[in-house]
C-alpha cells in the first residue's frame, strides 16, 4: 500500500543516538523531562514557555523547546516520523497517546509514542533504505542539533519509501537504454574503437594491436598505477557457453590478473562465478552507463549520422 502522510518530522533518539533501542521496542522516545506530562497535554505553550524561561532557558530556546514538545503531543497518527541510524533511514507512524515513563529507571527516555508496526528501514518493496543511497537534501537532517524538526524534502523522501524512481533518474535510464540501443547499431570495428577509448579514459594502456585475428583477446592492457594487467574480449552477441570458454582460455594463459568480456547484446544473462572477482562482465547496462559517464555518447553518434 502506498504510503502517504500529512506531516513528516524527523525526530533524534537521545544524543548519541543512546535511545536507539526503543525502535526495537516499536516505541517513539522523547525526553525534555524538564517539562512535565501534564504542562504538555495541557497544550498551552505559553505555560511551557514561562516555565522553562523560569529554568533558566532564554526565551528563543524556550520557543523552540516549547515547538518539539507541541509536535510530539499534537501530531496525529498521519504523521510520519523518520530517523537515521546504523547507516539507515529509518520510518514509521506513530499513535497518538503519549504514555509518561520517567519515574522508570528501566525505560529510556522520558515519554513514548507506540510506532504503529514498527519500524522499517525499507521502502515498501523491502529494498533498504541505505543512506549512502539517499541524497544528501535529506540525509542532512541527521546534523540537526536539536531534537524534532521539518523535514524539507517531504516529495523525495516519499517517493523513496514508495520505491518510486526520481523523475530525473527515470529520463537518465531512458536515455541510456536509447543510447544502448544506438550502439548496437555500430560497425564491429568502431564497436571495438569505443571499447578501447574507454579503458583508455579509465587509465588502462594497450599493449596490443587493436582487432585484428589474433586467437586469444582483441585487446591486452596493462595498468601502471595499480600494475596490473588485463585482457578484454569484445563480442557483439555471445551465450554463457562462450564466456566459459573464454574464461577458461585466460586461466590458462596465467598472463593477466583481469579479464574483461564485452557484449552489448548477449543470448542470455551471462555470469561468473561468485569468487572470481577478477572476472568482468559488461553487457547493456553496464556499457550504457561507461559510455555516459565517460562522455562518449557524441563519440557513438558522430559515427551513426
Amino acid at each position: 500500500m502506498k504510503v502517504s502522510a500529512t506531516a513528516v518530522r524527523y525526530i533524534k533518539l537521545g544524543a548519541g543516538g543512546r535511545w536507539e533501542s526503543s525502535r526495537d521496542r516499536a516505541e517513539l522516545h522523547f525526553g525534555y523531562g524538564s517539562v512535565s506530562h501534564e504542562l504538555a497535554v495541557d497544550g498551552n505553550r505559553a505555560k511551557i514557555i514561562a516555565h522553562l524561561i523560569a529554568l533558566g532557558r532564554s526565551p528563543q530556546a524556550a520557543g523552540r523547546d516549547a515547538q518539539e514538545v507541541a509536535d510530539f503531543y499534537e501530531l496525529d497518527e498521519r504523521c510520519l516520523w523518520i530517523t537515521i541510524a546504523r547507516d539507515h533511514l529509518w520510518w514509521t507512524f506513530a499513535e497518538r497517546e503519549v504514555t509518561w515513563v520517567k519515574p522508570d529507571p528501566t525505560r529510556p527516555g522520558e515519554r513514548f509514542r507506540t510506532a504503529i508496526a514498527g519500524w522499517r528501514n525499507t521502502d515498501i518493496n523491502g529494498t533498504p533504505l541505505k543512506i549512502c543511497s539517499l541524497s544528501t537534501k535529506l540525509t542532512k537532517v541527521a546534523s540537526y542539533r536539536r531534537t524534532i524538526c521539518a523535514v524539507k524534502a517531504q516529495d523525495y523522501l516519499l517517493r523513496r519509501i514508495n520505491g518510486i524512481e526520481e523523475p530525473i533518474v527515470a529520463k537518465a535510464s531512458q536515455a541510456r537504454t536509447a543510447l544502448l540501443e544506438v550502439t548496437q547499431l555500430l560497425h564491429w570495428a568502431d564497436f571495438e574503437t569505443l571499447v578501447d577509448i574507454i579503458f583508455a579514459r579509465s587509465g588502462w594502456n594497450r599493449v596490443s594491436v587493436l582487432g585484428g585475428t589474433k586467437k586469444l583477446v582483441d585487446l591486452e592492457l596493462e595498468h601502471a598505477v595499480i600494475n596490473e594487467r588485463a585482457a578484454v574480449q569484445v563480442k557483439s552477441a555471445a551465450s554463457q557457453k562462450t564466456l566459459d570458454a573464454y574464461i577458461r582460455r585466460m586461466d590458462a594463459t596465467e598472463q593477466f590478473d583481469r579479464f574483461f568480456f564485452i557484449c552489448h547484446s548477449p543470448k542470455g544473462a551471462l555470469s561468473v562465478p561468485d569468487d572470481r572477482s577478477d572476472i568482468h562482465v559488461w553487457t547493456g547496462r553496464e556499457l550504457g552507463s561507461t559510455i555516459m559517464r565517460l562522455g562518449l555518447h557524441d563519440w557513438v553518434m558522430e559515427r551513426l549520422a
